[in-house]
Parts: structure tokens; C-alpha cells; sequence
């Protein structure tokens, strides 16, 4: 890893830190790391390993997943890799049938809901381009005056 992703790496996760509102001693504490190194991968100067990207993720609520990307330990996989999420959350042994039923129910319903405001903004967007290639066009000019 170069000294510039070790640098990206420390920001976003100091970042990460700040979004979730928590001190450098408070992070460390939830990741189980000391709190001086927790400063030193902040600052970009010691490289984690994937164990330590995993406790600091979970401890950030977020996935581990997204660190290992940053840190260049996996590519980020574009277009995204598609995740059967129904079928984790009924694979999830956890989980009562009651709280899967909730969860599909909300999950079906941002789904819905991100649906409908993509189309709705492609709608905007085609709008858009047709009233500023429309406005775009030249206008015809009057023949010039005499006098």
C-alpha cells in the first residue's frame, strides 16, 4: 500500500469517525485497538490489517467491505455486484419470521421508492435537455432595417 492510499485511507477513516460523532479513544475502545495506533492509521502512518478494518468498520457501522476498498485490499466491483438481499435476510438465522417480514416490507419499499424517484428524475432530465436544446436554437434574425 503506498504512503498515498495509507494517507486516504487514515481521512476516510477519520472521516468516518467524525460522521458517527465518536472521540479517537471512543473508536478505539469499540474497535479493541489502542488508542495511539488508531491515531497513527488515522494520520496515515501504520498500515491495518483486514482484522483491524473489520473491528474499526463494525464499530463505525459500516460495512467491512468499504474499508477494504479504501485500503486497497479489494477492488471496488463496478457495476456493483448484485446481492440477493431477500434471500440473506431469510438466510439469516437471527432473525425471527416476524422481523424478516418487516424487514422485507421495508426493503421492498425503499426499492419502490428509489424506483419511483429514478424515474421521475429521468423524466426531469429529458425535460431539461429538450428545453435547453430548444432554447439553444438559433433564433431566426429580422431582415435589417433601412432608414
Amino acid at each position: 500500500m503506498t504512503d498515498d492510499r495509507l494517507a486516504e485511507l487514515g481521512r476516510f477513516i477519520s472521516g468516518q469517525r467524525q460522521r458517527a460523532q465518536l472521540s479517537v479513544r471512543k473508536l478505539s475502545e469499540l474497535a479493541g485497538v489502542s488508542n495511539p495506533y488508531l491515531s497513527q492509521i488515522e494520520r496515515g502512518l501504520r498500515k491495518p490489517s483486514a482484522e483491524i478494518l473489520q473491528s474499526l468498520a463494525k464499530a463505525l457501522s459500516i460495512s467491512a467491505e468499504t474499508l477494504y476498498v479504501q485500503a486497497g485490499m479489494l477492488d471496488e466491483q463496478s457495476p456493483r455486484a448484485h446481492v440477493d438481499v431477500p434471500g440473506e435476510i431469510g438466510r439469516d438465522p437471527d432473525l425471527t419470521d416476524e422481523q424478516r417480514a418487516t424487514l422485507l416490507h421495508i426493503y421492498e419499499s425503499f426499492r419502490t421508492a428509489n424506483a419511483a424517484t429514478s424515474t421521475a428524475n429521468a423524466a426531469a432530465n429529458t425535460a431539461n435537455a429538450a428545453t435547453s436544446t430548444a432554447n439553444a436554437a438559433p433564433a431566426e434574425s429580422a431582415p435589417p432595417r433601412e432608414g
